[in-house]
């Protein structure tokens, strides 16, 4: 039977994996290498985790602490052999690692902690960044730790909302006061 799509062997793998590593901004683990890769019906999950150590071990990608990194090489080799993708794949990966590119950027700029007390309370921190440095700052007492969890999370998926919000309203009140 014939295989459908771009994946036809492990050389294909690596191909799109040097294509998609050498445009991440960002080191990626196993999981989400193949999450953006997986543009083709035909790459598995296990061609992906056997793909990984090979390209390391060939020095094309480099891996610390479960991430791994395209190498000088990996950038090389990727740039002479992405002609052999096919357009809808490449096209398909580009948006893929786009979108991850943006939700790590993104991530990099918000914050959370949350510290329990010993009454059974707990307090959750939560800074806003941006590429200048520290936006806001906000500490609120939740009264346990799953009102803290679902604190932190609204906060991670609305903090430019939050902070939008709380400069309208500093605003508002502040322009009325100058009248």
């Amino acid at each position: 039977m014939q295989r459908l799509g771009f994946i036809h062997d492990m050389m294909d793998v690596k191909v799109l994996i040097l294509y998609v590593m050498a445009r991440a901004n960002y080191p990626m683990s196993g999981q989400e290498v193949y999450e953006v890769c997986y543009q083709d019906e035909c790459l598995s999950y296990f061609d992906v985790c056997t793909a990984l150590p090979e390209m390391v071990e060939s020095g094309h990608l480099s891996e610390t602490d479960g991430k791994y990194e395209i190498t000088e090489k990996g950038r090389q080799d990727g740039a002479l052999t992405e002609d052999s993708i096919a357009f809808t794949v490449r096209q398909l990966a580009e948006n893929a690692i786009i979108r991850f590119n943006c939700r790590l950027r993104r991530s990099s700029f918000v914050k959370t902690r949350i510290l329990p007390r010993e009454d059974g309370c707990a307090i959750v921190m939560m800074t806003l960044d941006d590429e200048t440095g520290n936006l806001m700052n906000l500490e609120l007492m939740a009264p346990n730790s799953r009102q803290a969890l679902r604190l932190s999370r609204c906060f991670e998926q609305r903090a430019e909302q939050v902070y939008n919000m709380v400069i309208e309203e500093l605003l508002k009140k502040s322009e009325k006061n100058e009248e």
